[in-house]
């Protein structure tokens, strides 16, 4: 049985029984339909079919090509496309139930024309991101029917609160969030209110359905929340210089999601990271060229999206390697 010695780094690395953990705590708390995982946070049809057997049968993907992933794989049940696309083309002909996200009358027209059959409009409810104001939603939702389109209901994420650090606050600002989308609803209809994430996925019980994604895997910044989900996997690396003050291992910004920050690394303060490098001090017991080092990324998504592949490891022993097969798009 190969080791994690064994392995070329950077690797990112999978320890099956947390990632299950992670699943049956997540189930206990949503169970069925209450949740629609979002696949973008570990990019990967082998984790997805575990959710599904544990009683998630509707999905959400970020991009194109986890939605064909997902149904290639026979995981398309459901499948909403939690994202604005004028390619919906692609969508159409594949073996699942379609839903995308609209957000104006170029989406609703996109969908339309390619042959997309359901969608939800998705409303702005607080980040600047996608989504319509919550007034317009019925328009929206009236013309969606006129183009003969199902309207199945609202969805909107509540980003901007959903890693703040105190739990009241938290609460309070997905409250804020959801009465916006709750009044769309109202606009709107259609049985579905699509919110929430991995961070609120405990205090959002205006949504019918949740849209967590990250808690499968976790990261350091949503270990930060006090959440009860554990740390599912770290990208490995080898340790390649060492000097008097500072260790130096193969994990930079090629290998790590850096937009939540730096990583971190036990028993060490991390100083920063670039291309190909983090540069580290270790706290405990100097660092030796040729030491593996375990390396948790602050934010999973854009992490796993960098590698092809995660190994399961138990300890250091390697048990098999699962392809991040909904990549790239």
């Amino acid at each position: 049985m190969p080791s994690i010695h064994d392995l070329t780094t950077p690797a990112l690395l999978l320890d099956p029984d947390a990632l299950q953990r992670n699943i049956d705590c997540m189930s206990e708390a949503l169970p069925g339909e209450r949740l629609r995982p979002h696949v973008k946070a570990h990019k990967s049809t082998t984790i997805a079919r575990r959710q599904y057997e544990a009683g998630h049968r509707r999905f959400c993907c970020a991009t194109l090509r986890e939605m064909e992933g997902m149904a290639m794989a026979g995981l398309g049940d459901d499948l909403l496309l939690a994202n604005e696309t004028l390619d919906a083309r692609r969508l159409a002909a594949l073996d699942a139930r379609i839903t995308v996200a609209v957000d104006s009358p170029a989406t609703i027209a996109a969908a339309a024309k390619g042959g997309v059959r359901e969608v939800l409009i998705d409303v702005n409810v607080g980040l600047p991101r996608c989504g319509c104001a919550p007034e317009e939603a019925g328009k929206l939702a009236d013309r969606a029917r006129r183009e003969s389109l199902e309207v199945r209901g609202v969805m909107g994420y509540e980003g901007h609160v959903v890693g703040v650090a105190e739990r009241d606050q938290r609460s309070d600002g997905c409250a804020k969030s959801m009465q916006l989308l709750v009044a769309a609803h109202a606009d709107v209809g259609g049985e579905i209110i699509s919110a929430g994430s991995s961070g609120t996925y405990d205090c959002n019980r205006w949504a019918t359905e949740i849209q967590a994604g990250s808690y499968v895997l976790m990261d350091t910044a949503y270990a930060k929340l006090g959440l009860p989900f554990v740390q599912a996997f770290v990208v490995l690396a080898t340790v390649v210089s060492v000097s008097d003050r500072y260790a130096v291992a193969d994990c930079g910004l090629k290998a790590l999601g850096m937009d939540h920050g730096n990583p971190a690394i036990e028993d060490a303060k991390v100083l920063f990271c670039s291309d190909e490098h983090v540069t580290f001090v270790p706290e405990d017991r100097p660092a030796r060229v040729g030491d593996r080092i375990r390396v948790v990324p602050a934010h999973v998504d854009p992490t796993v999206a960098y590698h092809d592949r995660f190994h399961l490891v138990r300890g250091e022993e390697v048990l098999d390697d699962w392809m991040v097969d909904l990549r790239g798009w």
